[in-house]
């Protein structure tokens, strides 16, 4: 560019006077846009602070942290079933109707003969009773198992809950990158729209003067049009990726753009330093898979549990009341209670074929470690597939950039052959056009790059960094 006008400024035609007036009336313009744009922040965010900040305030990430503490508080309730179980009842009855038995009074009498009964009501009109139970466990194996089971469940909730946050993490990562790409492209366009005005102007005055078709003039403005409008469409998307952005950071300001993003990721995150060893092993949903195939082989242990015997203490302390008239409180009526001592329960039959479920289980635990094999080979491909493309990309951008320089000098000299009438101006629109196709692959590369970046991060297992 400073080559372009350090030749229009050494040239003594008055029309030339005027491209150099306009271009940089012009330029300044567009400086003033881009400032006003990306140049106004009044603070600058990190790319760690977006993220920490995402984690720490978005309500989806914090519900999601709510689920892990109710599921430790509902492990912890499971301790108290080893604890004294004490209840107390109290219970005052009325039986207008009362039991009748048949007693063998020959047993008791032999005037009577041997087979020979008599009824007999027992109890009273008005009974009552009060008193205290205690129970607890001494030997039962189902309740660890049962909080064995909630303690791995917390874990397998932790993983889930650390996926949620891991792709979440990806999602802010990605569009912070969006926004410094978008920053970068709209610079690279501001120029673009320079230099597409020179040559218009340029041609402009070659057509009044009678030297020029107006069809080469029309595609000189198509090809300024194009690269105007790609800037507009440049600033719409930046506003949006930092719409987005405040939105995924969970921001109450979501409407203050003016904001900057910090470039010095670009060293301490460059996508041509070493790529470090896979690490598949501790990705949070090969983690989880794991806890799932444990989990169902301890949810076996438990159905075995249920078979095993169980030993506990039982207490009681009380007293009965029985009378024919409506008196709590009469004396002589009133008839103590008590017992303690072991409750020895061993289960028989329960209904349910243990075996058959147990295998079920087995057999699920068997499923979720081949699909953590399957998920495990999956990420390997990935970061396999994500190494090759980014050496790709990184080769194409080199190319792309030395076509773009090439390109560049290529439209300076057909500008400056143009004004001096020794080249057709068909040619330097033609490198006009060829050049923003050169222009918008190259930030299409740029973005992947970028993009396989990331996701070679996140399949090995080392997207934390980011934030970490």
């Amino acid at each position: 560019m400073k080559a372009i006008i350090n030749f229009l400024k050494n040239s003594a035609k008055p029309t030339v006077k005027r491209v150099i007036a306009s271009c940089l009336s012009f330029s300044m313009m567009t400086i003033l846009s881009m400032i006003s744009l990306v140049a106004h922040a009044q603070s600058s965010i990190t790319l760690s602070q977006a993220i920490s900040s995402g984690l720490a305030n978005r309500k989806t990430i914090l519900a999601g942290k709510l689920d892990a503490a109710l599921s430790r508080l509902q492990t912890k309730a499971l301790y108290r079933q080893y604890f004294p179980q004490v209840s107390a009842q109290y219970q005052y009855l009325y039986n207008p109707i009362l039991q009748t038995s048949i007693l063998p009074i020959g047993v008791f009498n032999p005037a009577y003969p041997a087979d020979a009964t008599k009824s007999v009501q027992f109890g009273t009109k008005w009974t009552q009773s009060a008193g205290l139970t205690a129970t607890f466990p001494i030997v039962d194996l189902s309740i660890q198992r049962s909080i064995d089971e909630a303690r791995l469940q917390e874990r397998i909730l932790a993983f889930s809950q650390e996926q949620s946050e891991y792709e979440f993490a990806f999602s802010i990562a990605q569009t912070y990158i969006d926004i410094y790409l978008d920053e970068a492209k709209m610079r690279s366009l501001a120029s673009d729209t320079s230099r597409t005005y020179i040559t218009y102007i340029l041609l402009s005055d070659k057509f009044d003067e009678k030297r020029l078709l107006k069809s080469d003039l029309n595609q000189a403005r198509i090809n300024h049009n194009n690269v105007v409008q790609l800037l507009s469409d440049g600033t719409a998307r930046l506003y949006q990726d930092k719409v987005y952005l405040l939105f995924l950071m969970g921001t109450m300001d979501i409407e203050k753009l003016d904001f900057d993003i910090d470039t010095s990721f670009l060293v301490s995150y460059s996508v041509t330093n070493n790529i470090n060893t896979a690490e598949v092993n501790q990705l949070p949903d090969v983690q989880h898979l794991t806890l799932q195939s444990e989990f169902t082989r301890l949810q076996a242990r438990s159905a075995r549990a249920k078979c095993l015997p169980t030993v506990g203490f039982k207490g009681y302390l009380g007293a009965n009341q029985f009378a024919n008239a409506f008196k709590p409180a009469a004396v002589n009526t009133w008839f103590g209670l008590s017992y303690a001592g072991l409750e020895i329960k061993v289960p028989i039959l329960s209904g349910e074929s243990t075996h058959n479920k147990i295998r079920q289980l087995n057999i699920q635990s068997n499923q979720y470690l081949l699909l953590k094999e399957d998920k495990m080979l999956e990420y390997s491909k990935d970061v396999i597939t994500a190494k090759l493309k980014i050496g790709n990309a990184q080769s194409q951008l080199r190319m792309q950039e030395e076509n773009i320089a090439l390109s560049a000098e290529s439209i300076g000299i057909f500008q400056a052959r143009v004004n001096e009438g020794q080249a057709s101006v068909s040619s330097l629109n033609l490198e006009e056009a060829n050049i923003q196709t050169l222009k918008a692959n190259y930030e299409s590369g740029k973005r992947l790059l970028w993009v396989y970046w990331l996701d070679y991060l996140k399949a090995s297992g080392q997207l934390s960094i980011l934030w970490k």
